[in-house]
């Protein structure tokens, strides 16, 4: 092969990069394709970083999300996952006269009590809540009684319950035992008859009381039917069924306890509709008052009366064939006696003469009053209502 001469290969070389235009080696096009892969990783995590950083809640988030927050909390007071976490829990009915009730109880209650324990009680509602018979009877903390009692005529039963603190202070204050002191608590051991019916005066006074709050709405006896000291043996309704839960706090120099009264739904069904009515003040029933307007405006009313010399039934043809000078024949007397109405009710009946140049009517006969007075209206409606 015949040698090429140095400036035949020096041209070749420079032509060889002018035609390659400078390209870059391979290793080269390697290191330029790692460092851009690196930035744009580098920026894509950057990205989500931020993204991130924009995606964190706030404590006021977390709570809204939780259902901790006041604000967004639904009218049970529960709210988001909460709401999930309590599905268990059942809402309470908003019943006015039953708030009303108690409230009336509570002052009622307080006076009883002072007069009971010849001390200063006073006696506070804490609440009025709705709970599931079954957890509520496994949230009693023992030792505890439950009085069970029937409802007569609403044919049912609830639960009247006293915390231990309530039971020793009872017994203290009874017995003459030193006021204004912590008292001793005997745990691991059942309570005797005498401290169950010391408890038991006191049940009886808060049912008694109970009966004259619920008199108003409707009558009601409140019989102690047993007193249990196990919850599990005061079941008066299924786990699964609504209660009412009112609670109440007695304190004596200083000293108390709860007394918390269970109502199931089942018991106060048959004065539901009583319970739902609302109202202002403290009148329980009629108001006197707007009895008297009411009868003012009733005389001092204007009515149409009518006089009714004769009424039969046609059929419609008779009636559309009638023309002027056609003659109607009344089945009457010469000298009837006519009906005074006010509109379908009879008044009085009397009889058709003429005083100057008028028509008129002589009363003949006493007004009809009605026969349904007050009294029995109402008894008829309750009749009704328990039907």
């Amino acid at each position: 092969m015949a040698d090429i001469p140095s400036t035949n290969q020096d041209d070749l070389a420079a032509e060889w990069e002018r035609s390659l235009g400078g390209a870059k080696s391979a290793d080269d096009v390697a290191d330029d394709l790692w460092e851009t892969s690196e930035t744009e990783v580098t920026k894509s995590s950057s990205a989500s970083n931020d993204l991130l950083i924009d995606r964190i809640l706030n404590q006021d988030e977390i709570d809204n999300l939780l259902g901790f927050s006041i604000e967004d909390q639904t009218l049970d007071g529960t709210g988001g996952v909460r709401t999930l976490v309590d599905s268990g829990t059942v809402s309470y009915e908003r019943l006015p006269m039953l708030e009303i009730v108690f409230d009336r109880m509570v002052r009622l209650l307080t006076s009883s009590l002072r007069n009971f324990f010849s001390d200063n009680v006073e006696v506070t509602l804490n609440g009025i809540t709705s709970v599931r018979f079954g957890d509520y009877l496994a949230s009693i903390p023992l030792p505890a009684v439950l009085n069970v009692f029937k409802a007569d005529p609403w044919d049912n039963f609830g639960i009247v319950t006293v915390d231990s603190s309530l039971i020793y202070l009872v017994i203290d204050v009874l017995l003459g035992g030193r006021r204004g002191h912590a008292a001793i608590r005997v745990d691991g051991r059942p309570y005797t008859t005498i401290e169950i019916s010391l408890v038991r005066r006191m049940l009886d006074i808060v049912l008694a009381d109970a009966e004259k709050a619920f008199e108003p709405i409707s009558p009601v006896k409140f019989s102690t039917d047993r007193i249990e000291t196990n919850p599990r043996f005061a079941s008066i309704s299924r786990p699964a069924n609504a209660a009412i839960l009112i609670e109440l706090h007695l304190d004596i120099e200083g000293r108390g306890g709860r007394v918390e009264i269970l109502l199931p739904y089942a018991t106060i069904e048959p004065i539901r509709d009583m319970l739902l009515q609302s109202f202002m003040g403290e009148k329980f029933g009629r108001d006197p008052i707007w009895e008297e307007h009411l009868a003012t405006e009733i005389w001092q009313a204007k009515c149409d009366i009518e006089a009714v010399l004769y009424e039969a039934k046609l059929p419609l043809r008779s009636v559309m064939d009638l023309k002027v000078g056609d003659t109607l024949m009344f089945d009457l007397k010469p000298d009837p006696m006519i009906q005074m109405r006010c509109g379908d009710q009879l008044i009085t009946q009397g009889r058709m003469g003429r005083l100057g140049d008028h028509i008129a009517v002589q009363v003949a006969r006493p007004l009809k009053r009605s026969r349904t007075t007050f009294s029995m209206f109402e008894q008829s409606t309750n009749t009704r209502r328990d039907a």
